[in-house]
């Protein structure tokens, strides 16, 4: 198979479609998986772990999709050739800072699990490598602009 850009978009968009699936499936079996997870991690804070986790994953969520359905648009934007615009531009911030409020639900929430501190560094990365990828677009854009006008 020849690999080309339509079907790297193609992987892409299914990878977030999957991602999708995926949230929303831990989202409605949230209370059974973190039932089994403080069963099986014997957490030394059994009874309140449980809501902790609870509220957790429920704020982690709205974040989480969130960025997945910018994702979405932004795929779409660039399958239909609308690569260095506005809304694109725009559309990578929101990822951007999507993934700054997902950074800080895993900050609090490291308080009471420690493991939570390291997903919030990476989300806390994921967000500086967004912004530098929105700034990139936004200086391509300027470009653009420019050189529409020098003709």
């Amino acid at each position: 198979m020849n690999w080309s850009s339509k079907n790297s978009i193609r992987l892409s968009r299914l990878c977030v479609v999957l991602f999708g699936a995926a949230a929303l499936s831990i989202l409605a079996s949230a209370p059974w998986l973190v039932k089994a997870f403080v069963e099986f991690s014997r957490a030394a804070l059994k009874n309140q772990a449980e809501a902790l986790l609870l509220i957790t994953l429920y704020t982690g969520g709205i974040p989480a999709v969130y960025i997945l359905w910018q994702l979405w648009r932004l795929l779409e934007n660039i399958q239909s050739g609308k690569v260095f615009i506005p809304r694109n531009v725009q559309l990578l911030r929101r990822i951007s800072w999507g993934c700054a409020v997902g950074a800080v639900i895993c900050l609090i929430s490291g308080f009471y699990y420690l493991p939570f501190f390291v997903i919030a560094a990476c989300a806390a990365f994921m967000a500086l490598i967004v912004r530098v990828v929105k700034n990139v677009f936004q200086q391509a854009l300027l470009l653009q602009e420019d050189a529409d006008y020098t003709i």
